[in-house]
């Protein structure tokens, strides 16, 4: 019979590396106590890596570099999203580097929450939630707001042909249609644009 330590191992390296996760994640299959000594064994064993106060990530690893690359803040936002129950959308830079709009990584990352404001400290960067309110949390759909809140810190002058395509090429069609419906409230002209990159999405 396999160990619950061996179980928990399982289901967090069939995620895939990069995958961040809390107690909460395993605490109703295996119970808190059990979660609780078996990631802390895996972590003393170096197969995760604490990345922050009760935060943990499957790290990635560069082939080419031979080394452990820094934690996925988006996985450790989205963790801790579910550890607290909240709702969450990346805003501002944060929004352009999960699109591929920004080249810089951003030593900031900022997402718009329905909980508390709140910092935690991951490396040498910063996790920041920041208490909003519902007319900026309403979309259904992580894509939806992904793809507003890039356009809008954008501006309209700055959203150029180049832009609209490196969007559209990260969008299928069916997610597309979701986007569309889901966003007809946003401003005229944020909504123009959606229109334009769900266009021709494959």
């Amino acid at each position: 019979m396999q160990s619950i330590e061996n179980k928990v191992f399982s289901r967090i390296s069939g995620r895939g590396r990069g995958w961040a996760f809390t107690k909460v994640d395993f605490v109703a299959e295996f119970g808190a106590g059990n979660i609780h000594t078996a990631l802390s064994s895996l972590a003393g064993a170096g197969k995760i890596r604490r990345v922050c106060h009760g935060v943990y990530d499957y790290p990635r690893q560069s082939e080419l570099l031979r080394k452990v690359l820094s934690p996925d803040i988006d996985q450790v936002a989205q963790a801790l999203a579910r550890k607290f129950n909240w709702r969450i959308q990346p805003t501002g830079d944060t929004a352009l580097n999960l699109l591929g709009l920004s080249t810089q990584v951003p030593s900031r990352w900022a997402y718009l929450s329905d909980g508390p404001s709140r910092e935690y400290a991951v490396g040498d960067q910063t996790l920041a939630f920041i208490k909003s309110g519902l007319k900026e949390r309403s979309f259904k759909y992580r894509e939806s707001a992904l793809v507003v809140q890039a356009i809008k810190t954008l501006g309209k002058e700055h959203v150029d042909e180049t832009v609209i395509e490196k969007v559209r090429h990260q969008l299928d069609r069916e997610t597309c249609t979701r986007i569309l419906r889901d966003t007809r409230a946003v401003t005229g002209w944020i909504y123009q644009i959606i229109k334009q990159v769900c266009r021709e999405c494959d």
